[in-house]
């Protein structure tokens, strides 16, 4: 498809401070784009900051062109410490990561020339603006000189979010002939405010963008995001519904939607999808052996594995109404005494300090009595069958199988503990007043035996090495049932989207930009992608629809789960890069034209 669009630009530089730098949904989205970039344009980069150690987990470096050497050189005099090499993802696209560090003299003389120039309000601002500030200036000089370089080339500077926003600005006011696109993928003002607990919406019309800056003290990234989509020659937003608060808030409506994709051939097929699930079922069945049944038994076998993953926004991302949801269906549970659990897993960065300790020893016995039954379990299938053959009466097998469980009771004594299983598996900051677990202990979700809905505040990035599942992110989810994304606020969302592609049914919002875009497509009627209408209804009719959704999947058999998994699957067909690409081209394409 991308193919039938041709670029004309000579140069693309796609800038973001998540390139080599996993921070949000932007790192994805320019990750699983690259390849389709590098296929369409001779000339691709991806620019991003240069962050030491954190930098080199994902970036080779290598000699940077010819014919670039002269200017990487004057910039390390001028404090612009200049990297080239490759992004090792799918595609290796070339990258430049800028150092920014030596620049730190300049952040007030910066912040005059924004002032000056766009009226960009910094006097408030902390390192949080500062930093992108000086990193996106020194972004802007290296620009500045390859423009000069290939002064007959048509270069195009594409730019994400705020954090690189200044870029835009700094090269219109160098009179850079560099065309400039401008993506935001949530404006700031409009995430503050839905994240401050006013009716954002519903209110959208009368707000007074200006006064609500000032009096959420976002007015230094709110200026400038507003400046950029003014300023740029090309304005973009990732979804419908962000183009309609962009344009209130911001003042420009967007040129064109840059919808967000997904590469298939990233995923596994349905086939794949189906020999994932149980290999990574099991796997989260193994550490719930060790999590719930020091406490009480339980059957790990028989549970729904439901979960959300989210950055922390409380309201936001709907954490409060799936909590509230979550506490009606297992009241219902309780009623009904059914033989499944449904376990939910709130994959929730937080900042942690350590893994709680019981927990970590729950782990360690777990595993120790694996181990002693996996060392002895030969040998003492071997006395079995010995004493069955030499024996004149056949129980006296039980004298190997009683010396065998003796020692396994001696194991387990350790294992066990009194009260209820954690909420949350991490030491977290001011865990007392924290909103996830206050609410969780609030509404009853405590882990009790009763309980038929058991929660799991997992605070940390799944790596395949935190020390507790140890499993990656995608194969956590594979391992799942459902996931469950209930956003107030969401400019686009990858996570249903992810959970689709791998195989799992998920619970979107028509207040999200792709359950927005689902809805148009008039396909989530057969379900896989479940759709939470929240537009223009009341909180409380939210959380009862939210709990009769998680409910009658709850109720489906296995053959209905299974067919909602295929749905799903197929759903996330229809937001390939292969075709969504083209979009990006489009833009570029009419930045050349201005």
């Amino acid at each position: 498809m991308a193919s039938e669009l041709k670029p004309q630009a000579d140069y693309a530089f796609e800038i973001s401070w998540e390139v080599c730098n996993k921070v949000g949904g932007i790192y994805t989205v320019i990750r699983e784009k690259a390849p389709f970039m590098v296929n369409c344009y001779k000339n691709y980069f991806a620019v991003g900051p240069y962050l030491g150690n954190n930098s080199l987990k994902e970036f080779r470096e290598e000699k940077p062109p010819q014919e670039w050497a002269g200017i990487f050189k004057s910039l390390a005099i001028a404090g612009v410490e200049c990297h080239y090499g490759k992004w090792l993802i799918p595609g290796e696209p070339n990258a430049i990561l800028i150092g920014f560090d030596k620049l730190l003299s300049m952040k007030n003389s910066v912040k005059a020339e924004l002032w000056e120039n766009y009226k960009v309000d910094s006097l408030r601002s902390g390192w949080d603006f500062e930093e992108p500030m000086l990193w996106s200036k020194g972004v802007t000089m290296i620009l500045d000189r390859l423009g000069k370089l290939y002064a007959k080339d048509k270069i195009v500077a594409h730019c994400h979010e705020w954090l690189a926003g200044f870029i835009v600005l700094n090269l219109n006011a160098l009179k850079s002939k560099i065309k400039t696109i401008f993506t935001t993928h949530a404006t700031m003002l409009g995430r503050s405010l839905a994240g401050s607990g006013e009716a954002f919406y519903e209110n959208l019309g009368s707000v007074n963008p200006e006064e609500a800056a000032y009096k959420l003290h976002v007015e230094d990234k709110f200026t400038v995001e507003r400046a950029t989509a003014q300023t740029c020659d090309i304005f973009t937003t990732v979804s419908e519904v962000t183009a309609v608060e962009a344009e209130k808030i911001l003042g420009r409506k967007p040129d064109i939607l840059l919808l967000n994709g997904m590469n298939s051939t990233a995923f596994p097929t349905i086939e794949e999808t189906s020999i994932k699930h149980v290999f990574n079922r099991d796997k989260i069945r193994e550490f719930l052996k060790y999590y719930f049944l020091p406490y009480y038994k339980m059957d790990v076998s028989k549970n729904l594995i439901f979960y959300t993953s989210c950055r922390y926004e409380f309201k936001n991302k709907g954490l409060d109404v799936l909590i509230e949801a979550l506490a009606k269906l297992d009241k219902e549970l309780q009623d009904e005494q059914p033989k499944d659990n449904v376990i939910v897993f709130f994959w929730v960065p937080m900042a942690v300090k350590r893994i709680k300790s019981t927990l970590l020893e729950n782990r360690n016995y777990y595993f120790r009595i694996k181990e002693y039954v996996n060392k002895h379990i030969d040998e003492l299938s071997m006395k079995i069958t010995d004493e069955f053959i030499s024996a004149k009466e056949t129980d006296k097998s039980s004298e190997a199988i009683n010396q065998f469980m003796q020692n396994i009771r001696k194991e387990t004594l350790h294992f066990k503990r009194s009260g209820n299983p954690p909420i949350v598996t991490h030491e977290i900051e001011n865990e007392e007043f924290d909103a996830v677990i206050s609410a969780l202990k609030a509404h009853g979700l405590d882990n009790s035996e009763e309980s038929k809905v058991k929660v799991i505040v997992y605070p940390v990035y799944l790596t395949g090495n935190d020390g507790l599942s140890d499993l990656f992110y995608y194969d956590a989810i594979a391992g799942a049932h459902l996931g469950v994304f209930p956003s107030y606020y969401e400019p686009w969302g990858y996570t249903p989207l992810e959970s689709g592609a791998l195989g799992v049914p998920a619970i979107t919002t028509d207040l999200a930009g792709f359950g927005k875009f689902i809805e148009s497509q008039k396909t989530w009627a057969k379900k896989g992608i479940y759709l939470l209408k929240r537009l223009g209804v009341k909180r409380e009719d939210v959380v009862e629809q939210l709990y009769k959704l998680m409910s009658d999947f709850f109720h489906l058999s296995h053959e209905d789960r299974v067919n909602q998994k295929i749905i799903a699957k197929e759903l996330t067909g229809l937001v390939e890069w292969k075709i969504l690409v083209c979009n990006y081209i489009q833009a570029h394409n009419m930045a050349l034209g201005k």
